[in-house]
């Protein structure tokens, strides 16, 4: 990187699922580098004591900004931002931080039901923040919190092998389609950054078709709203490959696969 080009765009995930909202960041600052950060020694992060999780983020992006100096750095993972984003953003006040956060707001928006479900991992589901979104943007609507044990698992086994269980994602995503009155749940938001690459699977083994809100987008459009326009996209995508950096330093070969396939190197 010369001294003429940008800062990169660091973006963090607790393993792949970040890679969903990387694919909707390239769309948008094709002029951009970006560094892909998986936290794979520590996935998944569910089975964290909060404040031992706490830690072991600021402490590793003490480290990440220190080497790669990011422009901006995107928290790619619902559980980290809802636990972690508030310390980050107090420890490296030089650094924008872009968070993910449950897509409440647009689906009580868009509901014509009055019924969604919020599918998520457990840590998300519990942690107060997610139910102030409810509180502050669909109290008038019924909000179900579904936290899903395995669905991170299974996409990071559908990315690297191709194949998941059906049944095991029906199993997963039943407890978000429910009867009321008449009515039936018409959106779910996908409240994980993995759970988008099961999309297909989730709308295979749903009982009835519902929306389902994927906030890949919204949260690159974000990152991009904060970023200097100091260059424009019409400028051609870097030929290199970015950088991706694996916590555990031993990403197994199906994955340094699929890093190749989303233009990254390890």
């Amino acid at each position: 990187m010369t001294t003429s080009d940008p800062k990169p765009v660091l973006m963090f995930d607790s393993g792949i699922g970040g890679l969903t909202v990387l694919r909707e960041a390239r769309v948008l600052m094709p002029e951009r580098r970006f560094v892909y950060v998986a936290d794979d020694a520590g996935f998944p992060y569910g089975g964290w004591d909060e404040e031992q999780l706490r830690e072991r983020i600021v402490t590793l992006f003490g480290d990440l900004i220190e080497r790669y100096d990011p422009e901006i750095a995107v928290i790619a993972c619902n559980t980290a931002s809802t636990l972690v984003l508030g310390d980050l953003r107090s420890a490296f006040p030089q650094t924008p931080f872009v968070g993910t956060v449950p897509a409440i707001k647009p689906a009580a928006e868009r509901t014509r039901s009055g019924l969604i479900s919020v599918l998520a991992t457990p840590g998300t589901v519990k942690r107060q923040y997610t139910r102030d979104l409810i509180g502050d943007w669909a109290s008038k609507v019924h909000v179900r919190l579904v936290g899903s044990e395995r669905l991170a698992g299974l996409a990071e086994t559908y990315m690297r092998e191709g194949f998941v269980d059906e049944s095991a994602v029906r199993d997963e995503i039943a407890p978000c389609f429910i009867e009321q009155d008449g009515r039936r749940t018409d959106i779910v938001v996908l409240a994980c950054t993995h759970y988008p690459f099961l999309v297909n699977r989730m709308r295979k083994t749903a009982p009835w078709p519902v929306d389902w809100i994927d906030p890949a987008e919204a949260i690159a459009r974000r990152a991009l709203s904060l970023l200097p326009k100091e260059r424009r996209p019409h400028e051609p995508m870097p030929t290199e490959p970015d950088n991706a950096v694996f916590t555990s330093g031993n990403p197994d070969p199906a994955i340094r696969r699929l890093m190749q396939g989303f233009g990254l190197r390890s």
